[in-house]
């Protein structure tokens, strides 16, 4: 007389609530920090809009006194500080940031 086993394959529960994770730990701790970086985000947007305020105001006062509306040295500046706090990714986000303050008088 034979007995057969069943094999009983298992595989992985799906991730609850699109979060990749396996535990309600997990889900519970991504759930709260995408909150937070959310947060974060929109107060990194608010920061950038100020910024680009800002900018038009100087670069209308430069203007309006006779000197151009980009300070190439002072973009060098930017970029440096960037460069020096980030690496080089910080210098593609000061790229950017200048690029978004450029032009907007």
């Amino acid at each position: 007389m034979s007995t057969q086993t069943a094999a009983v394959i298992t595989t992985p529960a799906p991730a609850p609530a699109g979060t990749g994770a396996r535990t309600d730990e997990a889900v519970a701790l991504i759930t709260g920090a995408r909150g937070r970086i959310d947060d974060l985000d929109s107060r990194i947007i608010a920061l950038v809009t100020e910024r680009m305020a800002v900018s038009a105001e100087i670069q209308r006062a430069r203007i309006g006194s006779g000197g151009r509306r980009v300070n190439l040295s002072r973009e060098m500046e930017v970029l440096n500080h960037f460069s020096q706090e980030l690496g080089r990714p910080g210098t593609t986000l000061a790229m950017t940031l200048l690029e978004l303050c450029r032009g907007r008088v």
